[in-house]
């Protein structure tokens, strides 16, 4: 999701693979981005920028859509991505990709673009799904977080990992409670989870006997 520190990993994976003696080159393809410490190897808005887009009189789009108009044109003209790599010499690429859901949940484009490197470049790939921490402090927001993350999955068809970011921002209090509830979690409530259904099947059962 956006806002979730998305560029803030990438920056931190360059500078921790560094130490390794590992190379890492970072793409930046968030036409909105506006601020990243990294130095991308490509950037997309040398190709098209989400404010040109919104300036244009005569498409007149808001973010989401010029963003998503953004990335259909980086979809349309791929070649400029094979020019902008060039001969690459890295261990390891990561994309800064834009937080908007629907780019990953039911559009089209960013599975395309995918399977368009796999096919020219023959890249092996694992998505990265970033997960603010504050997704994980009450259930209804825990389970935005992951359903999203399993829509990603299922629509990208890579190899998924999923990663907390920002969990030094909550409380004492709330960050053992994400840990042992989430990270942690007790099985035994899983079992006991198991009987309640187990005995809501049985009288469902009898309920529908009784009605037939």
């Amino acid at each position: 999701p956006a806002g979730c520190g998305k560029s803030t990993y990438c920056t931190t994976m360059q500078a921790h693979c560094e130490t390794l003696r590992r190379k890492v080159d970072v793409i930046n393809l968030d036409p909105a981005a506006e601020f990243f410490e990294y130095t991308p190897l490509a950037d997309i808005r040398d190709l098209i920028h989400l404010d040109d887009v919104m300036e244009d009189e005569d498409i007149h789009l808001g973010p989401n859509g010029g963003l998503v108009f953004c990335l259909e044109y980086l979809q349309q003209n791929l070649n400029w991505l094979d020019t902008a790599l060039g001969d690459i010499d890295g261990d390891y690429l990561l994309f800064d990709c834009p937080g908007q859901i629907e780019l990953y949940s039911h559009l089209p484009i960013m599975p395309r673009v995918i399977e368009y490197m796999q096919r020219k470049w023959d890249f092996r790939f694992v998505t990265v799904f970033i997960l603010d921490a504050r997704f994980l402090v009450d259930s209804s927001h825990f389970l935005a977080g992951v359903l999203s993350a399993l829509s990603a999955m299922v629509s990208l068809s890579t190899a998924h990992i999923n990663v907390m970011t920002k969990l030094d921002l909550l409380s004492e209090q709330k960050q053992k409670y994400v840990i042992a509830r989430y990270l942690n979690p007790d099985m035994d409530y899983f079992f006991d989870l198991d009987q309640v259904l187990d005995e809501d099947n049985k009288h469902h059962e009898q309920e529908t006997s009784l009605i037939n």
